[in-house]
């Protein structure tokens, strides 16, 4: 392809190397040339052949492993649609019958339950004393197989009482029903949403880029008090996800 002035050489490569990708020259799990080859190709330094790279990157089109390669990403084509309608049981909404809907078979692993220090800002969203732990429930989800969320959720121990309370692994509806047999029910949520750049653990598990933006979804659940009984941080990529959010109008 040859270049042309004075548009920045390195986007042009960027748009080449899409092009390829989206007829299919690189499918999805295939290996870029690596940077000295496109440099060579395109007659560019490294450096241009980098930012061209970054800019794939980004879009979530690739991954690039150090000292490996840059990889073609698999780019799904459904996306599951998250509801959260208002409900009076307080369900909270549901990973699997999500993905259901979406045509995609949902598995989620359990990788850490127990007591542990939270960070400073879960414990500052559950308004605890300095000290006290909170039970993590730190879940894998996979759709077809495919990783597509994490989720960690924190609880304060004064409300979870035990370790226990976390098996059988069950969704927000078995634990929020466990809480209640405490005497803590939920009866109100809310969620904080941005976006953000994909840390390197997100990165890892996702299979996407630190380049790449992730949504990250943060729960809230209430009880009657105001008082917060859980905060959960869900975190997937930007790109495989849409969300969409209804309720009723006031009378």
């Amino acid at each position: 392809m040859p270049l042309q002035h004075p548009r920045s050489r390195y986007r042009q490569v960027a748009d080449d190397l899409r092009e390829a990708i989206v007829r299919g020259t690189y499918g999805p799990g295939a290996a870029l040339p690596s940077q000295p080859e496109l440099a060579r190709k395109y007659g560019l330094n490294q450096t241009s052949i980098s930012r061209a790279i970054g800019i794939l990157e980004s879009e979530g089109l690739i991954r690039t492993e150090r000292g490996v390669g840059s990889f073609v990403l698999d780019i799904p084509t459904v996306k599951r649609v998250r509801r959260i309608p208002t409900r009076e049981n307080g369900a909270g909404s549901s990973f699997a019958e999500g993905m259901r809907k979406a045509g995609l078979a949902p598995r989620t692993e359990l990788k850490q339950a127990e007591a542990v220090e939270p960070p400073p800002e879960v414990a500052t969203r559950l308004h605890l004393p300095e000290g006290e732990l909170t039970l993590i429930r730190k879940r894998h989800m996979f759709a077809d197989e495919r990783p597509v969320q994490l989720a960690a959720s924190y609880i304060p121990m004064s409300v979870a009482g035990d370790v226990d309370i976390a098996f059988p692994d069950t969704g927000p509806t078995g634990l929020y029903e466990r809480l209640a047999e405490r005497g803590h029910r939920v009866v109100r949520f809310a969620e904080e949403i941005e976006s953000r750049r994909a840390s390197p653990e997100e990165a890892d598990f996702l299979r996407i880029s630190t380049a790449q933006h992730v949504l990250e979804v943060v729960r809230f659940a209430f009880d009657r008090t105001g008082r917060p009984l859980e905060v959960v941080i869900n975190a997937f990529p930007s790109q495989l996800w849409k969300l969409t959010y209804e309720w009723t109008a006031e009378a």
